[in-house]
């Protein structure tokens, strides 16, 4: 079976004043169907931006990602915004919910934006299993971070999506909460037998993932 993500000699370089400062050298994995994959590394070590290139929201100075089975730089960004709305779903350290929307409206929105008939009553099941059906017309102001992280959990996996990419799913949460979100994102990822990458500091984390990768300066650690 085809890897469901391929990376094959990923490179990202950025102009520094007059000098060019590689973020990113020579990249190349592979993550099966099903799979998690934790990123991990300290700050500056290039997580953030090789997770960016993974979901197509940057472009790489040099080598491919394959997303099942499609070459996602042979892509304009339109058709990259595409094949990220049929594959992936998003959760983020800080949430980026819509701070006018209750809890149910965001997570009814990506599934309004690809026009389903079924959006409200998805979202009232999805809420419902990050147990927060009670909290569904709260806006976000009015909701604590880890009930945020929920909603944010709710919407990334009300689209069924193929692949989850999490940047740092608990970097603002204190750690109890942050267990219970671990907890549930891996149950949800079980469930749903979604592809999971999640970059994080978080050991504990990563521990609980298939595969660890670690960056140190922007290179694969082996």
């Amino acid at each position: 079976m085809a890897a469901i993500v391929q990376v094959a000699g990923l490179g990202k370089q950025v102009q520094s004043g007059d000098m060019p400062l590689t973020i990113l050298h020579d990249v190349s994995f592979e993550v099966e169907a099903g799979e998690s994959l934790a990123i991990v590394g300290t700050s500056g070590s290039g997580k953030s931006t090789l997770l960016g290139l993974l979901a197509g929201l940057d472009v790489p100075s040099s080598g491919s990602v394959i997303l099942q089975g499609t070459n996602l730089f042979a892509l304009d960004e339109d058709g990259r915004a595409r094949l990220r709305g049929e594959l992936a779903g998003f959760v983020f350290q800080s949430f980026q919910l819509l701070p006018a929307l209750n809890a149910l409206d965001n997570v009814m929105l990506p599934l309004e934006l690809v026009g389903a008939k079924d959006a409200r009553e998805r979202a009232t099941k999805a809420l419902e299993q990050v147990g927060l059906s009670a909290r569904a017309h709260h806006l976000p102001k009015h909701l604590s971070g880890g009930e945020q992280q929920r909603v944010a959990l709710a919407r990334a996996f009300v689209t069924r999506p193929k692949i989850l990419f999490a940047d740092e799913p608990t970097g603002n949460l204190d750690a109890a909460t942050g267990a219970q979100i671990i907890e549930l994102m891996l149950n949800l990822n079980r469930a749903q037998g979604t592809t999971l990458i999640l970059v994080t500091h978080d050991e504990a984390l990563a521990a609980r993932c298939n595969k660890q990768m670690r960056l140190e300066a922007g290179r694969v650690m082996v």
